[in-house]
């Protein structure tokens, strides 16, 4: 793992948020990997990932599949990276084994639930002890993201 980012949803819901992110990830021609916690939000995700945008598409699939290795987004409530991803998406301080195996990690949380935001800190102090390149980064009041740590 050579880079860890903190995405602190603040003024976008993660369903908002997680789509403009995996298109920069596209953009780059690198495949993700997406940990949810739980069924009800990985379908949430699944069906906002074909829905977001009429006019763009984002291809992706998740667990269950026909073929997981020939998707560019795997949506998944286990660890596992059937499609050879570089790119790890943790959602709401999802634990994943593993993490070592993949480049980049996006590390999205919601600042609205507490919980999360604790488990999120005790995160970033136990991964900041590592040998990573860990950053944090805010929503703008006017969309997109600012770097702040």
């Amino acid at each position: 793992m050579d880079d860890i980012r903190f995405y602190h949803l603040q003024r976008q819901t993660l369903e908002e948020a997680l789509p403009n992110l995996m298109v920069k990830v596209a953009e780059a021609g690198l495949k993700a990997v997406i940990k949810t916690n739980d069924q009800s939000t990985l379908d949430s995700l699944d069906k906002v990932l074909w829905d977001f945008d009429p006019a763009s598409f984002l291809p992706h699939d998740k667990d269950g599949c026909d073929f997981p290795e020939e998707q560019a987004f795997y949506l998944t409530t286990e660890d596992k990276n059937p499609n050879d991803a570089t790119v790890l998406v943790l959602v709401d301080a999802v634990e994943c084994g593993g993490i070592e195996q993949y480049s980049r990690c996006l590390y999205m949380f919601d600042g609205r639930n507490e919980d999360i935001v604790s488990k999120a800190r005790e995160d970033w102090k136990a991964w900041k002890d590592g040998d990573w390149s860990i950053s944090y980064w805010q929503q703008k009041e006017m969309g997109g993201w600012e770097q702040k740590a």
